[in-house]
């Protein structure tokens, strides 16, 4: 692949925020020492060779959570994914009275067959996965019932954890409504040329769509930016603006669903529940990491963090939810920022006149509170996890060796509980009068 650098760079305390990069060339051919003198140089622009991308994939999980989609979408999706990546597919979908999951094993069988590449599907709802939960001293994401809660954020948290079984070093997602087999391949692609450029062994990096096609009155429209990102980007940068004292617009990806990032990173962050876990992963890395607030993990704020943001060449285009799903999404997104011990009372301000503004919540009505919060995956008893599973259908793809593991039962527990002062929140900036 050949991509651009980040034109810039926020830097927020350890923290470095990359502008979005443009994708030149989405394969850049074989590693020449013509062609590539030297390991990770760095120019305009970068020339990530086909060995150095495929070495990043063979040492990542690509999850695909899925819930009730057509076996179609599905079978195109994990056409896309390239041969080298672990995939993992959390399904969620019904038992009854069609059982949907069974149609979706069964279908995986078969492609497996054809594909040759390893791929694994678990049930969200298997009492197993439950009991390894339990065991393994994280009984957070269960419901009353001892079963791992509904949610697209749960099925993410689960499949991180048989991603680090799987002995994986980094975690990538795709989400299974994609209908462009090629937009799928080419995310891929990216996920692995930025996290082959990372510096920090804590990087994430995210994926801004080139466009979405619509049809209006008969034409293709390939429109730039989704409608709950712009709100969520412009709040999050204003979130930025506030500690920093300058206006930006680093980031374009606040509610990015392509997105991945090495598992250091992914096991040291908490989690919220729904729609808001995309958004929540800035705001918990500014929670932990930004130096606002004393950091449970200052051996992390040593390395540093870093986001990526690359648009895609490719156009996205998904199911249609529908307009009550892109409210949801905007809602929980708005709503993790909200309720974020960091979020200084300017903020929370212009946070509520916009969701009323929007006809999210009704004039007079608070901000609502109805995200869980999951502590960092660091509370997991490895050991334990993978022992209760050792008879399940897919033990056999976790291969993590753990005979180096040491349990640290995660230390601290959930960042924004650990914040009880509002000493660390900055005053509204006074706008320039120009006269």
């Amino acid at each position: 692949m050949r991509i651009e650098i980040p034109r810039e760079v926020e830097r927020f305390g350890p923290i470095k925020f990359h502008d979005v990069q443009k994708v030149w060339e989405l394969d850049a051919g074989l590693k020449h020492t013509k062609n590539e003198p030297k390991e990770k140089e760095r120019r305009v622009i970068t020339r990530v060779a086909y060995e150095s991308i495929q070495a990043v994939q063979e040492e990542m999980a690509i999850v695909v959570p899925i819930k009730d989609e057509k076996i179609k979408l599905l079978e195109g999706v994990l056409a896309g994914i390239p041969h080298h990546c672990q995939v993992i597919i959390v399904s969620n979908s019904k038992r009854t009275p069609v059982d949907r999951f069974k149609i979706e094993k069964d279908a995986l069988e078969h492609i497996a067959k054809f594909m040759k590449k390893e791929i694994f599907i678990v049930h969200q709802k298997d009492p197993k996965l439950a009991e390894a939960c339990k065991n393994a001293g994280y009984p957070h994401i269960l419901d009353d019932n001892g079963l791992v809660r509904n949610g697209k954020a749960e099925g993410m948290i689960l499949s991180t954890i048989l991603a680090y079984l799987s002995g994986k070093k980094y975690i990538g997602f795709i989400d299974s409504d994609n209908y462009f087999p090629g937009a799928v391949y080419e995310y891929v692609q990216e996920y692995s040329a930025a996290l082959y450029a990372a510096k920090s062994k804590y990087a994430m990096v995210r994926i801004a769509w080139h466009s979405k096609p619509k049809i209006v009155e008969s034409n293709l429209f390939f429109a730039k930016r989704g409608r709950a990102s712009e709100h969520t980007n412009k709040i999050l940068n204003s979130l930025v603006s506030s500690y920093t004292g300058y206006g930006t617009e680093i980031i374009k990806t606040g509610n990015a669903g392509e997105h991945a990032m090495s598992l250091d990173l992914a096991m040291n962050i908490d989690y919220s529940s729904g729609y808001s876990i995309e958004p929540y992963h800035y705001i918990n890395v500014l929670e932990r990491f930004g130096g606002i607030v004393g950091s449970p993990q200052p051996e992390i704020m040593k390395q540093g963090v870093e986001f990526y943001q690359i648009e895609s060449r490719n156009p996205h285009l998904h199911e249609v939810k529908g307009e009550e799903h892109v409210k949801s999404m905007s809602r929980e997104a708005m709503e993790s920022i909200y309720h974020s011990p960091i979020c200084p009372d300017h903020l929370k301000e212009e946070i509520h006149q916009d969701l009323i503004s929007r006809g999210l919540i009704t004039e007079g009505e608070e901000v609502p509170n109805t995200l869980r919060y999951y502590p960092a995956l660091t509370k997991v008893n490895m050991l334990k996890f993978k022992d209760t599973l050792k008879k399940t259908a897919y033990a056999e793809y976790l291969k993590a060796d753990l005979k180096d593991y040491k349990y640290i039962n995660g230390r601290n527990g959930l960042m924004r509980e650990k914040v009880v002062t509002t000493d660390h929140l900055p005053e509204k900036h006074e706008k320039l009068e120009v006269k």
